[in-house]
């Protein structure tokens, strides 16, 4: 992209990541290192130049580097934009209480949500395990130790068990929804939801 010629730190960190589909690239290397086709799947509607053409100029700025293995990963660099990543996610929670609609979905952009509703340590936190069955693969939100984290994977022995559309699902999951309602927009609950509301910090507001 063309430099806004400004000498002002946001300008030149948009000379960097303000391209389109610059920050759902990092979005998806948030998660560890990604192979080119794993990046293209993860990025429903981007053209195959264009995302090459991203990385290329990720990797310029040092953003990204290619792992032993020739995958995509974070640079040290690169990693700072989570914080980023959740902000805009943070400010832009509003905007997921319309429905997905015809929406791409995949299961593992929940993980950005998650970190962004049980961020940090809270060792009030009771452990529970949380299988959510939507999207294109199974995921499983733990608490453990005070921390909450999403993995790709089944739940052995889950305490809730949330199946339905990905909007539904994060409406249960930020509390924007009750059980009625989620029920209501086509989610099944095998489970106690209310249990959520113990994983949120005090600092954390419900938003029923």
């Amino acid at each position: 992209m063309r430099s806004y010629g400004q000498y002002c730190a946001l300008a030149r960190g948009l000379d960097v990541i303000g391209d389109r589909w610059t920050l759902l690239v990092v979005r998806e290397l948030l998660a560890g290192s990604r192979r080119y086709s794993e990046l293209l799947e993860g990025l429903p509607g981007i053209a195959t130049n264009l995302l090459a053409e991203r990385l290329r100029s990720l990797e310029e700025r040092g953003v990204v580097a290619r792992d032993a293995e020739g995958g995509y990963q974070l640079t040290e660099w690169g990693q700072g934009l989570s914080e980023v990543l959740h902000a805009v996610a943070r400010w832009a929670a509003p905007l997921m209480a319309e429905p997905a609609g015809d929406d791409a979905f995949r299961s593992s952009w929940l993980a950005l949500p998650v970190a962004v509703i049980w961020a940090g340590v809270d060792q009030r936190r009771p452990r529970m395990t949380i299988e959510v069955r939507t999207g294109d693969a199974p995921m499983t939100i733990e608490s453990r130790n005070g921390q909450v984290w999403v993995e790709p994977r089944r739940a052995r022995m889950p305490d809730l068990v949330l199946t339905g559309p990905p909007d539904g699902i994060v409406g249960v999951l930020t509390g924007t929804l009750d059980q009625t309602s989620a029920t209501d927009r086509g989610v099944s609950i095998q489970g106690d939801a209310d249990r959520l509301a113990q994983l949120r910090s005090p600092s954390t507001p419900d938003r029923r």
